[in-house]
């Protein structure tokens, strides 16, 4: 799904700049960016449109890596489907904070807004969540910087903060054409999802790609047990399949369900197995 919604995103971005140069300056924007004038004429379309429209080339490949790293994480937690939720949720949320404030304070805060970062926010603050501690490596002027995702969500969040109270401060540095209460929605969202959904913080493995890792499980063979079936679902699994038949049996389609669908979509009875073969190995 991450890969797919690079896709689409580059996609748009063509046809936008295409649509560009055959239509007039700014009818393009008129009706797919999103603005108060849309949102008041009924283009309400336009909180998802908004999301896949870009300003340059550069708006476009950084929030292109933003989707890539932390898409792939959030993928993995939450399955395709909720991923791709998550994503699109908080930059509905991210919109309608940054035409909200529009409405506030017209005079300081004004203009169509296009991008997908306040998805990629999203997405940020829900790794961060997720996993608070875990290392992230960032290239700041070629040199590369390491700390925790935490720190990195807190940064974020000082930036967008400033962002808002800058201009109505009236303090110039902070003055300009970036959306920062949809990055700020962006992140409130992501941080309100993943708590809602009640995970536990972790980290992920695959940011680690230096990290020695314990070697993989040898296969094993899938072998039918149609005999047992119908005294089985009387008693514990634990107690009436040996420990690689009850692997291959029950564990391992729970597993690829995991991978599939995210952990949040296991029922009470898998939850049941998963701790069985837990407490099953540990006694081995």
């Amino acid at each position: 799904m991450t890969i797919i919604l690079l896709i689409l995103v580059f996609v748009c971005f063509v046809l936008q700049r295409i649509a560009e140069g055959v239509f007039a300056p700014g009818v393009v924007d008129s009706w797919f960016a999103l603005s108060t004038d849309g949102l008041k004429e009924g283009r309400i379309y336009q909180l998802i449109t908004f999301q896949f429209m870009h300003a340059g080339w550069m708006h476009l490949i950084g929030n292109m890596l933003v989707i890539y790293f932390f898409g792939r994480a959030m993928e993995e937690t939450l399955g395709r489907w909720g991923m791709l939720k998550l994503y699109l949720l908080s930059g509905t949320v991210g919109g309608l904070m940054q035409i909200g404030l529009t409405f506030a304070f017209p005079h300081y805060f004004s203009g169509g807004v296009v991008g997908a970062s306040a998805g990629g926010f999203g997405l940020i603050a829900a790794f961060a969540t997720r996993a608070p501690h875990q290392p992230i490596t960032m290239f700041l002027y070629f040199f590369p910087v390491t700390f925790e995702a935490r720190v990195l969500l807190i940064l974020e969040a000082a930036m967008a903060l400033l962002g808002l109270l800058g201009p109505l401060a009236g303090i110039a540095a902070f003055t300009g054409n970036i959306a920062h209460a949809a990055h700020l929605g962006g992140m409130l969202t992501g941080i309100f999802y993943i708590r809602r959904s009640g995970f536990v913080p972790r980290r992920f493995e695959f940011w680690r790609p230096f990290a020695r890792r314990s070697p993989p499980p040898p296969k094993r063979e899938l072998v039918s047990a149609a005999p047992r079936r119908a005294w089985r679902s009387a008693r514990s699994p634990v107690e009436d399949l040996p420990p690689a038949e009850f692997i291959s049996r029950e564990v391992d389609p729970i597993l690829e369900k995991i991978s599939a669908q995210g952990i949040h979509s296991l029922t009470e009875r898998e939850r049941q197995i998963l701790e069985a073969a837990r407490n099953k190995m540990a006694k081995r």
